[in-house]
């Protein structure tokens, strides 16, 4: 398999794909239960298009069906990692991402039909890898006119915590520099990769229950950074 991310990069090709037991690059996302065989447990979508889980599955066999779920989700992990890194970073982020996933793919959950939490935690970890450079982005983005940050502006408000980071706005960025990282990887899978907060749990692999107290901490953050009245 070979797939050029936006901006050139290239994916693995299938000949390096490793099986498991074989030695491994450390993992950069988080390991799900081993895929049990022969028999797909992930749904298929409305479209009856194969479902991420059996296009993982398949590739165990045929390393090649992997290209269906780099197909599928490389420009949204482009994107989320652009947002957070700026363009520079986004296609070796993404590109690794998915080297990452297709070597781990053998200890995926193909009870789970989606593959998004999965990618975006793997994608999560590398970012944090870029934490200095994302808080750099964060605080050159603070001292950008008012008016700059508006024309980066989400049009969309959906939820408190949505509407909190819908915006670049100076006044956000500086704020969001100030979260911890954990705080902001959950803040912004919500907010910008639009996960539920079942699939954020998943992604970042911690209880739902966590994630709802530390998405109302973050927020709480938020709204006295910004100045903003606090939520009932």
């Amino acid at each position: 398999m070979v797939r050029t991310v936006p901006g050139g990069t290239r994916l693995p090709s299938a000949a390096a794909d490793p099986r498991p037991g074989d030695d491994e690059a450390k993992d950069s996302g988080p390991e799900h239960a081993p895929a049990t065989c022969p028999g797909v447990n992930g749904d298929e979508p409305d479209d009856g298009e194969p479902s991420d889980a059996r296009l993982i599955e398949a590739s165990l066999r045929a390393p090649e069906r992997f290209a269906g779920v780099f197909d599928r989700h490389a420009d949204e992990i482009h994107a989320y990692a652009g947002r957070r890194l700026g363009p520079e970073h986004a296609d070796d982020v993404t590109a690794e991402t998915f080297f990452v996933a297709f070597r781990k793919r053998h200890r995926y959950d193909t009870s789970r039909p989606d593959a998004r939490p999965w990618l975006y935690g793997i994608a999560g970890n590398l970012i944090s890898g870029h934490r200095r450079a994302e808080v750099r982005r964060l605080r050159a983005l603070a001292r950008a006119p008012h008016d700059a940050g508006e024309r980066g502006a989400h049009e969309e408000e959906r939820g408190a915590e949505r509407a909190s980071a819908a915006a670049l706005r100076p006044a956000l960025a500086a704020a969001l520099a100030r979260l911890s990282s954990a705080e902001r990887d959950l803040l912004l899978l919500v907010a910008w990769a639009d996960l539920s907060y079942e699939e954020a749990a998943e992604a970042l692999r911690i209880p739902i229950g966590t994630v709802r107290s530390r998405l109302h901490r973050v927020r709480a953050k938020l709204r006295r950074h910004l100045d903003l009245p606090q939520e009932d």
